[in-house]
C-alpha cells in the first residue's frame, strides 16, 4: 500500500461478494514463538505477513533465531532454547503481542535483554507480568519504574515454581508466561486470581503449545501446570484465517444488506471471533456455514442488541459501526481492557460515532449506541488499525465518510482496503 493521509470510503449498494483473509495474526504469533523456541526448522503457512508479525520476526532473530517472514509460508530455525545475548534494543514498535511474549521469553536468556517500543506501547501496562516472571525466578523490570516499557531483563534464567496473576488485566500475561515455560528449570504452575478476561486466546494458546509437543495441564481456568523438560518440536504448521479480519466483511454485509462469504475461516476454530456470526444472527442476519467457510446475508434491516464482549474484545469497534444501523440501542459490556490497547478504544470509538451523528454513552467497561441521523465524517484512527478497518465500514450507506491515517492498517491487515474496494 502507498502511503495515504487519507481515504474516502464510497457508499455502495447490497453487496455480493466472496474473500479471503489473512492468516490469523494471533495464531502466527503464538507459533512463532514455539517455533522459535524449538530445535530445527519449522514453516508456517497461510501465516500473517504484517507489522506485527515483522516485529515478532525482529526480536525472534536478536534472540538467536532465524526467520524469514517476507511470504505466507516462511521458515523458522529455532534457537533450542538457547538464547543469543544482544546488546541491542529490540524495538517491538506498538505490537503488544510481541513486546509482552517476548519479554517472557528473554527471560530464558542469559544475559541483558532491552525491549522498547512506540510513543504509545510506553503507555501500556507491563507490570504485572513482570511482578510474575520476577516470582518465577527473573529478573525483569520497568526501565521507568512507571510499569510500562523499556523493560529491563537480566538473563539467568527462568527457574519456575508457583505463581498467580490477577485475571482481568490481560490473556497476553498468561500466554507469554505458557509459552516460555517449558524452558523453565522446574515446573511452573500458573494460577489466576480472579475471572480470566479473553478466555480464547488462553485457549488457542494452549492448542499451539499441543500442536508443538508440549501439552499443559489445566484445571479449567483456574490454573495451568507446565513441566520441566517438554520442549517444542519443531514442524510444518497451516495457520487457519483470522476471524478478526473476517468480522469486518461480515459486517459489511449485515450493514449494506448483501451477502458475503469469507472462503478461508474455519466455524470449528477456537479463534473467539468466530462468534460475531452469532452476534449478527442475533441483529437480524443469516448465517450459512460449511467446513471451510462462512456467509452472512442481511435484508439490511438490523435490530439492536445488548451483549457482553468480554471473550471476544476485539469486534467491539466492528459491532459497535454495525449499531449505527440498527434498529434500536445498542450495549456493548464488560470490555474494560479496550482501554489498554493501541489506544483507548472505549473513549476512541465513541468519540468517532459522535462525529458521525450517533448518540453515544460511554462508561468504564463499554458504551451503549443510539442510532440518529449519520452523515459524513473525517474519522481520526489514534495510529489504531481496528480503528481504521471498523470505521470504514460506515462508508458503505454513509456518503462522505474519510479515514486518516488508513495505512494504521499494515499493522495486521496491509492490504485491508484494497479487500475491502474489491467488493
Amino acid at each position: 500500500m502507498c502511503a495515504m493521509d487519507s481515504v474516502r470510503i464510497e457508499p455502495t449498494g447490497p453487496l455480493d461478494a466472496v474473500v479471503r483473509v489473512p492468516g490469523s495474526k494471533s495464531l502466527t504469533a503464538r507459533a512463532m514463538v514455539a517455533a522459535g523456541l524449538a530445535s530445527g526448522e519449522s514453516v508456517l503457512r497461510d501465516a500473517a505477513i504484517c507489522d506485527d508479525t515483522g516485529f515478532m520476526a525482529d526480536g525472534l532473530r536478536a534472540l538467536g533465531a532465524e526467520v524469514e517472514c517476507s511470504r505466507a509460508a516462511f521458515p523458522i530455525n529455532g534457537t533450542g532454547g538457547s538464547l543469543r545475548e544482544t546488546g541491542d534494543t529490540l524495538f517491538l514498535g506498538n505490537a503488544g503481542t510481541a513486546m509482552r511474549f517476548l519479554t517472557a521469553v528473554a527471560c530464558l536468556g542469559h544475559g541483558r535483554y532491552v525491549l522498547d517500543g512506540s510513543p504509545r506501547m510506553r503507555e501500556r501496562p507491563i507490570q504485572h507480568l513482570l511482578d510474575a516472571l520476577s516470582s518465577l525466578g527473573a529478573t525483569a523490570r520497568s526501565a521507568n519504574n512507571n510499569g510500562c516499557p523499556p523493560v529491563e531483563i537480566e538473563g539467568g534464567g527462568l527457574e519456575g515454581g508457583v505463581v498467580s496473576m490477577r485475571g482481568d488485566k490481560s490473556s497476553q500475561y498468561f500466554t507469554a508466561i505458557l509459552l516460555a515455560a517449558p524452558y523453565a528449570a522446574h515446573d511452573v504452575e500458573l494460577r489466576v486470581d480472579g475471572d480470566l478476561v479473553s478466555k480464547p486466546y488462553v485457549d488457542m494458546t494452549l492448542d499451539v503449545m499441543r500442536d508443538f509437543g508440549v501439552s499443559v495441564e489445566r484445571n479449567g481456568y483456574e490454573s495451568f501446570t507446565v513441566r520441566a523438560g517438554r520442549i517444542y518440536e519443531s514442524r510444518d504448521y497451516t495457520i487457519e484465517g483470522d476471524w478478526s479480519a473476517a468480522s469486518y466483511f461480515l459486517a459489511a454485509a449485515a450493514i449494506t444488506g448483501g451477502r458475503v462469504r469469507v472462503e478461508n475461516v474455519s466455524p470449528e476454530s477456537l479463534q473467539g471471533d468466530k462468534e460475531f456470526v452469532q452476534v449478527l444472527e442475533r441483529m437480524g442476519c443469516r448465517s450459512k456455514a460449511s467446513s471451510d467457510g462462512v456467509a452472512i446475508e442481511s435484508s439490511g434491516r438490523l435490530r439492536g442488541i445488548d451483549i457482553d464482549l468480554n471473550a471476544m474484545p476485539d469486534i467491539a469497534q466492528t459491532l459497535a459501526v454495525t449499531a449505527l444501523f440498527a434498529e434500536g440501542e445498542t450495549t456493548i459490556r464488560n470490555v474494560a481492557n479496550l482501554r489498554l490497547k493501541e489506544c483507548d478504544r472505549i473513549s476512541a470509538t465513541a468519540t468517532e460515532l459522535k462525529k458521525l451523528g450517533a448518540t453515544v454513552e460511554e462508561f468504564p467497561d463499554g458504551l451503549t449506541i443510539r442510532p440518529a441521523e449519520l452523515h459524513g465524517a473525517e474519522i481520526d484512527t489514534y495510529d489504531d488499525h481496528r480503528m481504521a478497518m471498523s470505521f470504514a465500514l460506515a462508508g458503505l450507506r454513509v456518503p462522505d465518510v474519510v479515514i486518516k491515517n488508513p495505512d494504521c492498517v499494515t499493522k495486521t491487515f496491509p492490504d485491508f482496503f484494497e479487500t475491502l474496494k474489491s467488493l
